[in-house]
This record gives C-alpha cells, structure tokens and sequence, in this order.
C-alpha cells in the first residue's frame, strides 16, 4: 500500500465550515500537487442531460496544504448565494474539477457546490421537534416505504405527489372516509418509517422528475446508487434547482413524523458507489476509497462494479462524519446498510458505539449481512458478527422458511412447503439457535422492496401469473412489447378475491398468516409497504426502475381491502400492548417460551409466566400452515382468543376451553389469564451515556417510565429541568448541551414522580490506553487493533489521535490506523501512544500454517451437477468453490488462512436457485486443527468433521 495511505485527520471541520463572517474550505487531498476552489455566482448551463459541463468561468483562489495532507482556504466575507468546485492538479499534470464530496448541498443534480446559510433550511419550529419516545430495538415496528411510491398513485387526492412534502399533508381520506397518506401510517401504528435511499443519487435527472404521476416513463429508481451522501435526493423537492429546498422540505418530513409519534430510518448506501470514474472519491485521492484485488483490479462485491475501503482510515472517517451530519443535522433515528457485509466490523461497531452514546441510546441500527459477490475484505459483518454489538442483521433463514424462495416458485410454511416446522421455530425465538446472541440483534421480514412483494410471490408459488395477467417484466418493461402503464391495467391481481368476503380467500389468509408471524416472534417485525392493503406489483419482481405504474401504492385498495388493514392494525396493537411479544435477552426467551406442537405444519407455543412483565399470565400462538382446520390442545382452564382468522388485537373474541380449532391458513392467539397492572406511571429513571462532559459537547439522556409492574410506559410526558442552566442547558427532548466547567443536577418529572443524575462538565484528557487485539497470529495475517482511550474519569475519548508503532517492525509492522502484518516469526510490541499516555501489547507470530479444508457432499440421487459451495470467512479467497464429483460423492478443496478460528458455508444449485437444507452452516476451526475434512449429507443439518491434529471427529448442528 503507498505511503500516503498513512495520512489520515482527525479534525470534524472537512468541506465547508459557512458563517456570515467567512467561508472555510478543507479538503483531503494528500496525493494532490495543486488544489484550487473555483467560486461561480451560479449553477451553470445545464445540457439536455441535466449535466453542467463548463466551469471554466469561476473566480480561482489556491488552497494551501497542511502535513496531513489537508489543503485550506479562508474566504472572509458572507458567500451564500454562491457555488464552488475544486480544480485538483495531480502529479502526472492531470486536471480534475469536483464537487466537494463533504458537500451538504448541491445544484440539481449535484453538479456544483452550494454555499448556503444553514439557518435557511430549518422549517418552522424545527428546534421544537422533538423524537417519540422509544427505548428498546424490539418496540420498533418497521415500515419500508419509498418516498415516490407513497404519493405518486394518480387517482389518491395527496398534494406534493412524489415529493417530500407529501408527508406533511394531514388529515387526508379517500371518498369512504379511510386515512390515507401520512394518517394512514399512524393509524397502522408502525412505530418507525424506514425510507429506501434518500442521499442524492445519480441514475434520476431532477429537471425531468417534475411531473410525477403524469408520465409512466418519468425518470425512477430506489437510489441504491449514491452520488453524495451528505446532500437529500432533488427530485423529491419542489424545487431542485434551489439548494435549500431538498434540506428543509426533507426536515419537514422527518418533522411530520414525529409529530405522528413515527421516528424516521434511512436507508445508507455506504458500500459501493454508483461510479467510480465520475464519483465523489476516485478523482481527488486516486486508489484509495475504493478496495482492490491482489492483481489490481476493482473488487466487485455489490456486483455494481466496486466496493468503498471501509477499513481504511479516511473512508471509516467519511462514513462516521456522514451518518452523524445525518443524525444530528436531519433528527433521523436510525440507519438501515445496504450489503452491510461490506463493511468491516470495526467500522460497524465503531458507529454504533458513536450514534448511541452520543446521539441517541435508542438509535436503531440494522442492515442487510450477506454481498452481492466475492470480496477480499477480511473482517466482513455477516450473520452472527453482531452478537453483543447492539446493531441487528435481517434474517433471511426465517424468511425462506416463511414463504419460500424470493423471486420464484420455491414454497415454504404458508406457502404450501412441508417440513419448515424447525426453521420457523428457530426464527420466532429471535434466532438465538442461529446466529444472535439476543433478540435486539434480528430483523424479521417477509418481503422488503428487492425481489417479488407478498402478494406476487404467494401468486407465483400458486402458479396463477398468467391466470391474474402478470406479465414477464424485464428492466421496467414487459417482455414481448407494450408499455408498462398498459401490461399494469390488463393484470388483475385480486381476480378471485370476493369484495364481500376478502378475509376467506387463501391468498389473503397465507398473507395475513406471513405477516402474523412476523408480529408475534421474537425480534425486530419489518413490513413491507402496501402489505396492509394487499399490494402487487403485477409480478415485477425488480422494479428499481419501473416507475409510478408499477411501483406507486394503489389507495383504492385500503377501502377494498380494509378488513385486511384491519387486521395488520390490530396484530400491530397486540404486538405493541403486550412486552411477552418483545423479549430483550436470550435468557427470557428460554426460560418463558415453550413450544408445545411442531408437525404437520402446524407450530404452536406459548409465552409462559408473564413474558417480560406482561398482563397476560400465559399466550398461546398457534400457526396453522395447512389447507384444513387444525385442533389444538389447551392447557387446563378457559383461554381466551384475541386473534383468529377474521379478527385480530386484544379484545376478546371468544372463550374457549379444552381444544381449540384453526382454521386453515391462519393464525391463532388466546391467552389464559390477567394479572393487575396498567400504564399508570410508577417510577421514572434516566439513561445516560457517561457522567463527564467536555464544553460544548451536545449529546441526548431518555427517561423510562414504567409501571407498577415494571412495563415501560411508552409515550409518557415528562419534562427536563437542570439545576444550573449555566453550566448544563437542557431542551425539551431531553437534549443537553454541555457548557462551562462544573456540576449540574438533571431532574425529570412525570407526574408526581420524578428521577434526578448528577453530571459534570470538564475539559477531558487522556490517561489510559487500552489495546486491544491478537496476541497470537501467523504470519501473512493482517489484523486490525483497536485502541480505547480512557479519559481521567475512565470514560472512552472518541476522538483521540492515536500514533502506532511496533517495537520490532520487521516481525509485525503496523499502519497509522492499526492494522497489523505479521511477518516474521518471534515476539514484538504494538505500541499505542496518545496525549502523552503510551501502552504496549505483547504479540506473538508463528511460522505460517497451510491449511486445507476439504468439504464432502453426499446425496442419494448422486445428482450433482450444478451443484457448489458458497464459502465466507476463509481469510484466503470467498466465494463459490466447485463441486467434483468423487465416486458416489463429490467434493470441494479450499485453503483457509492461518489464524482462522470459523468459517462459513452453503451448499447451492445454480446461483442460488436452491439451498440444502437450512442454508447457512458454520464451522469452528483453530489453527491447530491442521486439515480439516467436512462430511454434510443432503437434507441433514448435521456435519460430520475430522479434524487433522487429533484424528478426531465430532457433529456439528448447522
């Protein structure tokens, strides 16, 4: 790696620091000759492509350059109105002209810099917005919605169709009288909005999308391919010429939300960039952002044709400085990573350790584990590196095993599948058996945007495409000619549903039976918009790109289907009253649920003893996956039914005794018995990251209510005051702000009861250094170590500058961002050195150990074409490994790298058109080990494995 690669800042003053006094501009540019900034006094001519390709007529200053690679410049006097772009000379006297890739507003279509006043952005009574209150990952209900899709439908009556202010427009029905809009989604009670890409993106031309709803071929797509990432979307604003508009209108929804008591995610494309060439990074630091195989080409693990370094320093960097502009700038509460798998895991944790403890504790973080290729990074997030992290991972295990397949007619629980009774028993328990450690740590979904929505999908697996007019779509338009707009209004999606009786059609009782599960499991529930009124797409199964016609959510149907919304708002309901549905630790899992039948697929189970503190004594859930009715043994006593086939929530429906029928394709849920308790508040406590505070430092405490049974009271009101508002002010939202030195009591009140913390500001130092890291590696190995600086009142600094040495460089040498190479066998010292304060680590490299993993495949129709292993995690080389058939059997060769501890693995046909058995399985191995031989036999869960070292074998549930 070259040496500037060292060069890295720790400064959070990069792009442009604006006041009415003067304009500060810092770019990171250590390979630079020459930077320049080129200030324009407009945003240029634009070409029929949206694209401004003169700017050659700015007025050019010279930036001058710090040691770490940073070129500055100070411009006095008050420059908003104007726009800006940076001229880099390169050392081979090659010539670039780009936006800032700080920038935090742009032209339309992000062609220039805009200098503007940040005041100008704030809609009225910004300050005022406050977040619902929210304590835990598993109170979360997620709802996915793309900002397009929510008002784009031609015949709803919604103002600002397509646009960002459509979420503002309250108190909007359709002709019966039906919520619709941003009251819809209140009305639903979803506690959270998680919005597909809203950064700027480059694929849309923001001139064009103007006329939203009014033209199928206007320009679309779900934004998974970012251009800026500090800068909102323009062609969701009024106005994208104006550089304002996007960042207040994008407040205003975020601040609409709130005010519905809905907190706000957004989805972050932090893994790859839409181009290279012509993206934010490649043209002012060449070959760094951007990660590399060993033979110098672009790896292409999001299959987009690159990845973003995130193990190095200044991309780490970027990505913590974007996502709190985000948190901090927007009030979002939390961030869903697009292929989070390449991200590393240092960086994963690193802002997750920073967005909860100096932003918001109950920030929600959670994201897709798994790529859309082979990647050389080493350390990747994959299923199982969250387990006490506090960020959550989707389950894909559960969702196949709930419908099958995503994109074809593979069948699962509720879809007609035997045999799934295991896998969805695993994932109701959060997925403890799997690969989380917690609950907190699993997102449940069904369906998101990627691939066949519910309603599709359930009419694929029932093999009624061509009978519901779906056409064969490909890239936004149907195959064999015709538009888009026409194939839509010749499919009939809900050709067999009767109007007068929805809820008996088996179509809508296997969608109601998917969704069911997902709101009464152990986890974090993630809904897929439109679900709740029967949403098609008339069988696009990729319409990332196929506009209003296929994509905008049809209003019509809540009033058409308005049982079935019924029915999503009341398991909604059940789910957010009673806690035994949102279990926070391994421990109450196993020690209150307790399954009671799995066969036949029919799973039933009951949370015991009163499930985190609920009311309900015991609940029964009953799952019913088959064409007839099911009876269902009950414990002693009377049950009552709070959910059937016709009717969920927490009223009583009927009380049964005994045995109990359900009915076909659907759920059931009863409970015995209620104990006293309500949602009177009875005490109140504060949570608060640490106790000291620097001047000047903002960050945010949340009170818990609960009540005289220990449930947390959500919601309830309570007012902050601080004791000395000189030293320690604090806002309504239970923000602080950190002042001058001293002490202040922090007091909240809810009701009569009230809580009180005592915290200090101070100027923090360091004092204590501790690393940590590998004490024992191989040589080749390449390991990052992790400095945690301790301040004096042993409290974690954030922004330390740590310096890294070895003691003995030729054995393990280490970079400036403390990844260390062991390369020499003996003993070395990684040294950390920080504000004076030093600390060493012993380390250990042996001679490097070549290890080979040899996987044998055996199945009883000896079909094995076709067949191969996926493999992750082997420090060597990811990716697909073939199978040869070897006899009656067939077999794989891989290496491993020295140092390995586990691996994981999938045996797949054709590019994932099926897996055997339960998917993923994993593998513990340690370097002692030597070779290792793995024996998997089709449709078992179990491996054998022998082990070199000891000539030993031992079984491995997968």
């Amino acid at each position: 790696m070259p040496e500037w690669t060292s060069f890295r800042y720790e400064g959070n003053d990069l792009g442009l620091t604006y006041t009415r006094a003067a304009s500060t501009f810092k770019l990171w540019a250590p390979t630079a000759q020459r930077v320049y900034i080129l200030v324009f006094d407009d945003e240029g001519h634009y070409n029929e492509d949206g694209k401004v390709q003169d700017h050659e007529n700015g007025q050019e200053h010279a930036l001058t350059r710090d040691a770490d690679g940073i070129w500055s410049l100070k411009l006095s006097g008050d420059w908003a109105g104007h726009y800006y772009m940076y001229r880099i000379i390169h050392d081979n006297q090659r010539i670039e002209v780009v936006v800032d890739p700080y920038a935090r507003a742009v032209t339309a279509n992000g062609q220039r810099t805009a200098i503007i006043d940040p005041e100008t952005t704030n809609p009225f009574d910004w300050d005022l917005d406050v977040k619902p209150a929210f304590l835990r990952p598993v109170d979360a209900v997620l709802y996915e919605l793309h900002v397009r899709d929510f008002s784009s439908d031609p015949h709803a009556d919604i103002p600002y169709k397509g646009k960002y202010l459509a979420f503002t427009a309250s108190g909007l029905t359709d002709r019966a009288g039906n919520s619709i809009g941003v009251d819809h989604l209140a009305e639903l009670g979803v506690t959270h909005v998680h919005l597909l890409p809203v950064a700027d993106y480059q694929t849309v031309n923001e001139l064009a999308a103007t006329e939203v709803g009014s033209n199928v071929r206007a320009p679309y797509n779900w934004g998974y391919d970012p251009q800026h990432y500090n800068v909102p979307e323009g062609s969701y604003a009024t106005d994208p010429r104006d550089p304002a508009v996007r960042i207040r209108e994008l407040k205003s929804l975020v601040q609409s939300l709130h005010r519905q008591g809905i907190r706000v995610v957004l989805d972050v494309v932090y893994n790859h960039t839409y181009s290279v060439a012509e993206g934010p990074f490649e043209r002012i630091v060449p070959g760094y952002y951007y990660r590399y195989r060993e033979d110098g080409t672009l790896s292409n693990g999001s299959g987009v044709g690159n990845e973003l370094a995130t193990e190095r320093p200044m991309v780490r960097k970027y990505i913590l400085d974007s996502l709190r502009y985000w948190a901090e700038e927007y009030h979002v509460d939390g961030f869903r990573f697009d292929l989070m798998a390449l991200i590393d895991t240092e960086t994963m944790n690193e802002l997750t350790r920073e967005l909860r403890e100096q932003i918001d504790p109950a920030f929600l973080i959670y994201g897709e584990p798994w790529m859309g290729g082979d990647s050389p990074l080493d350390r990747k997030t994959l299923k199982g590196t969250q387990r006490g992290q506090g960020f959550a991972v989707f389950n894909d295990h559960f969702r196949s095993a709930i419908k099958g397949d995503s994109d074809g007619s593979g069948r699962g629980f509720v879809t007609g599948a035997g045999g799934q009774e295991y896998e969805l028993i695993r994932g109701l328990a959060g997925a403890l058996d799997d690969f989380t450690s917690s609950p907190v740590e699993v997102v449940n979904y069904v369906t998101a945007h990627d691939n066949l929505n519910l309603w599709d999908k359930i009419a694929t697996t029932m093999n009624l495409r061509h009978e519901l007019g779906f056409p064969v779509w490909k890239d936004g338009q149907p195959v064999g000619g015709g538009s888009a707009e026409s194939a839509v209004k010749a499919a009939d999606p809900y050709r067999y549903v009767d109007a007068d009786d929805v809820l008996n059609h088996e179509m809508v009782r296997r969608s109601l039976l998917s969704s069911g599960i997902l709101l009464t499991s152990q986890g974090i529930p993630f809904l897929h918009s439109g679900d709740e009124m029967l949403r098609s797409k008339a069988g696009d199964h990729n319409s990332y790109r196929s506009g209003d016609t296929v994509n905008a959510i049809t209003w019509a149907n809540k009033s058409r289907f308005r049982p079935v919304f019924d029915y999503y708002r009341g398991l909604i309901h059940l789910r957010r009253t009673h806690p035994a549905f949102r279990m926070i630790d391994a421990e109450q899992v196993r020690n209150h649920l307790r399954v009671i039948r799995a066969d036949g697929n029919v799973v039933a189970f009951i949370l015991q003893d009163g499930a985190n503190q609920d009311t309900w004594n015991q609940i029964m859930v009953i799952y019913n996956g088959t064409e007839h009715e099911q009876h269902v043994d009950l414990r002693e006593g009377d049950w009552h039914v709070v959910v059937n086939d016709h009717q969920a929530g927490t009223d009583v429906i009927e009380t049964v005794r005994g045995t109990v029928q359900v009915e076909r394709w659907s759920l059931m849920v009863l409970y015995d018995t209620e104990h006293a308790g309500g949602a009177e508040p009875s005490t109140v406590e504060i949570s608060f990251p640490r106790q000291v505070y620097s001047p000047k430092e903002t960050t945010q405490l949340r009170a818990i209510v609960r009540d005289s049974i220990g449930n947390v009271v959500e919601k309830a009101p309570v007012t902050w005051t601080s004791s000395d508002p000189d030293i320690i002010q604090i806002q309504p939202n239970g923000t602080i702000h950190a002042l001058e030195r001293g002490e202040a009591s922090i007091t909240v009140q809810c009701g009569d009861i009230t809580a009180s913390c005592m915290l200090q500001v101070d100027y923090r130092h360091a004092e204590r250094i501790e690393i940590v890291g590998e004490p024992v590696m191989y040589m080749t190995r390449i390991s990052r170590f992790r400095a945690l600086v301790l301040d004096q009142f042993g409290q974690p600094l954030q922004d330390s500058n740590v310096r890294w040495s070895s003691s003995h460089p030729e054995l393990a040498a280490v970079s400036a961002a403390g990844i260390v190479r062991a390369m020499t066998p003996g003993v070395t010292h990684i040294i950390a050195e920080a504000g004076g304060i030093r600390a060493t680590l012993a380390v250990t490299i042996h001679k490097q150990i070549s290890r080979t993993v040899t996987l044998r495949y055996e199945r009883e129709d000896q079909h094995y074409e076709g067949w191969d292993v996926w493999v992750w995690g082997t420090g060597m080389e990811d990716g697909a490994v073939r199978l040869e058939q070897v006899g009656n059997a067939a077999e794989a060769r891989f290496r491993v790298a020295p140092g390995l501890h586990h691996l994981g693995l999938i045996i797949r046909l054709n590019e994932w058109e099926a897996k055997d058995t339960c998917g993923d399985r994993y593998v513990d191995i340690v370097p002692e080990d030597g070779d290792v031989h793995i024996i998997v036999r089709s449709g078992s869960d179990e491996m054998q494995i022998i082990r070199e070292s000891e000539k030993t074998e031992d079984r491995n549930s997968a």
